[in-house]
């Protein structure tokens, strides 16, 4: 770690004496990469490309999508924050390597302090499902049956540590019940399990629980965003059903290293922005299950900061924290 805070000071300093002495030419001069820090196909590497073609095309560069998945988004992301602070390297963030991720092991990087936050761009939340044989129609009733028998309620997970594990973390927490936690290896055997009635509850993505739950093969009973999901208009949030301030999803920002020129930082919120704020752009994400987003660098880094301490929280109460 400290080699890497050593290297990291060194390119900083090289950039801004690259700056200083009037080397640099007007950003940006030559393509930009960025990488995502999952396998192709999910859901960062679809609004990494849309972003990338749509971002491209405003800053007159091409724009490489690079994959490097590998210890839970811990690879790429280290990647990004050990590259030369000058604009031409990205990354796709998401809570995963900001904010859970960071609280469970050592991921050779400081989710905060190695990373410029440049804007939100967009959040999928969760939705609380269950099985049809489950006697619960709505929140409160999940509650108080989890109250009367105590910790024989399960719920599915795609495996310890995972956003819908801390998901469930979370609300025992918040609703003082004891849910049994029933990991599995990835979402979709959890949420399979769920189906066959294996496991009574899930906290699943509503882009992929949207058709089981239109099909009544599970059943809805919240929505974890802070507001009501166009997906699932008539499925209340679990703010609304008693819990406020409750908010979970699965968000996606863009970053870079730290030490990028403030200028440059500047100009990749204002065009990434303008391509958020698209019409056609927006239908897209909507079309994933994705609400879109968008903010200055500085509220993203204070919303960055704010979920890192949400879910390092989580992640002790849990016993999951890495050991010191």
């Amino acid at each position: 770690m400290m080699m890497h805070r050593i290297a990291k000071t060194l390119l900083v300093a090289i950039a801004m004496l690259a700056g200083h002495a009037g080397w640099a030419q007007p950003y940006p001069d030559r393509p930009i990469r960025l990488v995502v820090p999952f396998p192709p196909g999910g859901s960062a590497d679809v609004l990494a490309r849309l972003l990338g073609q749509k971002l491209g095309e405003r800053l007159g560069q091409n724009i490489i999508v690079e994959n490097r998945a590998g210890a839970g988004t811990a690879v790429g992301a280290r990647a990004v924050a050990l590259s030369a602070p000058d604009g031409y390297t990205l990354l796709m963030g998401t809570v995963s390597s900001h904010a859970i991720n960071p609280a469970m092991a050592n991921v050779g990087y400081d989710p905060i302090a190695d990373f410029t936050p440049i804007t939100r761009l967009a959040s999928i939340p969760f939705v609380l499902i269950a099985h049809p044989s489950m006697p619960v129609s709505n929140l409160a009733d999940m509650v108080r049956l989890a109250r009367e028998k105590p910790g024989s309620i399960s719920y599915s997970s795609a495996g310890p540590g995972t956003s819908n594990h801390l998901a469930g973390e979370l609300f025992s927490s918040a609703a003082t019940i004891d849910l049994l936690h029933v990991p599995y290896r990835g979402s979709s055997p959890a949420l399979q399990d769920l189906v066959g009635g294996q496991v009574n509850l899930m906290f699943d993505l509503q882009a992929t629980a949207d058709k089981y739950v239109q099909s009544g093969k599970v059943k809805a009973l919240a929505v974890t965003s802070a507001r009501r999901s166009d997906l699932l208009p008539t499925v209340p949030t679990i703010a609304e059903s008693g819990y406020p301030g409750f908010e979970v999803s699965a968000w996606f920002g863009l970053f870079a290293p730290r030490g990028v020129p403030q200028a440059i930082i500047d100009k990749l919120n204002a065009q990434a922005v303008a391509v958020i704020q698209t019409p056609d752009f927006q239908e897209r994400l909507k079309g994933m299950g994705a609400t879109p987003e968008s903010s200055t660098a500085q509220a993203f880094a204070d919303f960055v900061r704010s979920e890192f301490d949400k879910w390092g929280g989580v992640v002790k109460r849990a016993g999951l924290a890495a050991k010191p």
